[in-house]
């Protein structure tokens, strides 16, 4: 499925964010200024660059795998969050999460990149009670956590001592 809309985003930016590869979902967002990141250190690298969203979206500040992978650097509070009312630097807060390597970055380096979204504004209802769902109330790892958990769960039995319920 290819993309299907194209929204114009007014920008101030030294280096126009671009995307890699046709089809990419994030446009690449370079650091404008030099930094050492020390093993386990983090800091905010600004990228020159401030946009006008349109009402009705939002952009995403993500990693890039490749600077995760290879360097373990990553972003502190992924995905950030850049409202459309925002005016402000894009600044991102990289993590270096490599125990003994610190890392270097480069004026211009590919140091994260924006994904824009469309965003629903909800219209939150206060009730009494929520209506029931397959989940229900479960929450962290209680989707599973491998295949012959999850196998159990789907059987019916009980993860704890093997039992059918």
């Amino acid at each position: 499925m290819a993309v299907t809309e194209t929204v114009a985003v007014p920008i101030v930016a030294p280096a126009v964010p671009g995307y890699a590869h046709p089809g990419d979902a994030g446009a690449d967002l370079l650091s404008t200024e030099r930094v050492r990141l020390g093993p386990g250190q983090r800091a905010t690298v600004g990228t020159g660059v401030a946009v006008a969203l349109p009402d009705g979206f939002a952009g995403f500040v993500v990693p890039r795998s490749g600077l995760a992978a290879r360097h373990g650097i990553t972003v502190v509070n992924a995905p950030g969050t850049v409202d459309a009312g925002y005016r402000g630097e894009i600044r991102v807060t990289l993590l270096n999460t490599d125990a003994s390597e610190p890392y270097e970055v480069a004026v211009g380096d590919r140091i994260a990149q924006l994904v824009l979204v469309p965003v629903a504004r909800a219209a939150f209802v206060p009730v009494a009670e929520l209506p029931a769902s397959s989940r229900g109330t479960g929450g962290f790892g209680s989707t599973g956590y491998s295949n012959e958990h999850s196998a159990a769960v789907s059987a019916g039995a009980n993860t704890t001592t093997g039992e059918r319920e």
